[in-house]
């Protein structure tokens, strides 16, 4: 019996460290952008059908009266310092129809390809079917944040063009 629970220890050892050893680490970098012949690869160059014709620059900048914008935060070096740095982090905000249609709402939906990350106001899109204001994507750490910010925007942008005298 013993030669037999010898041998289930064995195996679960190996198990254990064969899992341990196939952990994936954290990146140290992220993984090159695939090119070809020096362009960055699109799902079309791969052979994966889609409806439409690209745009001028194949991008979401490409459909009328969207607007982007974005900025990237790179900043220090050397090991972490909370609160003081090194930083690496950034935002992209987008308007669905500009700025000239932002009381306007557009028809929205949401799909959650990994279930990481987070993801604010999929409950009102799924209540509504609808989406007011800038999209905002960003990193984990700095959703609740950029949330914040995307409320006071919204408000600022109704108490300027909504005065109710309380008389």
């Amino acid at each position: 019996m013993i030669p037999k629970r010898r041998a289930s220890v064995v195996l679960l050892v190996v198990v254990v460290i064969g899992l341990d050893s196939s952990a994936r680490e954290p990146m140290k970098r992220p993984p090159a952008t695939p090119v070809v012949e020096g362009k960055t690869v699109r799902a079309r160059d791969l052979g994966i059908p889609f409806e439409g014709t690209p745009g001028k620059f194949n991008a979401i900048t490409d459909v009328p009266g969207v607007e982007v914008g974005y900025t990237t935060l790179i900043s220090g070096e050397g090991k972490l310092e909370v609160g003081k740095g090194p930083v690496r982090t950034g935002v992209t905000a987008i308007l669905s129809r500009g700025h000239a249609s932002l009381n306007d709402p557009v028809y929205a939906g949401f799909f959650s390809l990994n279930g990481n990350g987070e993801m604010t106001g999929t409950a009102w899109v799924d209540e509504s079917g609808f989406l007011e204001g800038p999209i905002i994507i960003t990193n984990t750490h700095s959703v609740g944040q950029h949330g914040s910010m995307r409320a006071d925007f919204s408000k600022a942008r109704s108490s300027s063009r909504t005065r109710i005298a309380l008389e």
